[in-house]
């Protein structure tokens, strides 16, 4: 299913941390947190301002990124787990 954010809106796929401590020691489900960091899935076409211009993203698919903890709103989308979230909410790309 093709999907096209709206406006300033992001779609990404969450990257999953690491499984084990440096130390080697296996992290339970129920002691991982969530993880901040995911990839940019698709973006929509940027606000308008004022003057009715649209503001370019900053951010494109593909993009490495790192969001806020409680960021976005999570959605199912063709049997993965994604986030959709305003640009704002990203704090920056991970080169």
């Amino acid at each position: 299913m093709a999907f096209t954010p709206l406006h300033d809106r992001v779609l990404v796929e969450r990257v999953e941390g690491e499984e084990k401590t440096k130390g080697g020691l296996i992290i339970p489900d129920s002691a991982k947190e969530k993880p901040a960091e995911g990839i940019v899935v698709a973006v929509g076409a940027g606000a308008k301002d004022d003057d009715g211009e649209r503001v370019v993203m900053d951010v494109k698919a593909g993009d490495k990124i790192l969001f806020g903890k409680w960021s976005g709103t999570e959605i199912s989308l063709d049997g993965k787990d994604l986030l959709i979230m305003k640009e704002s909410d990203i704090m920056g790309i991970i080169a």
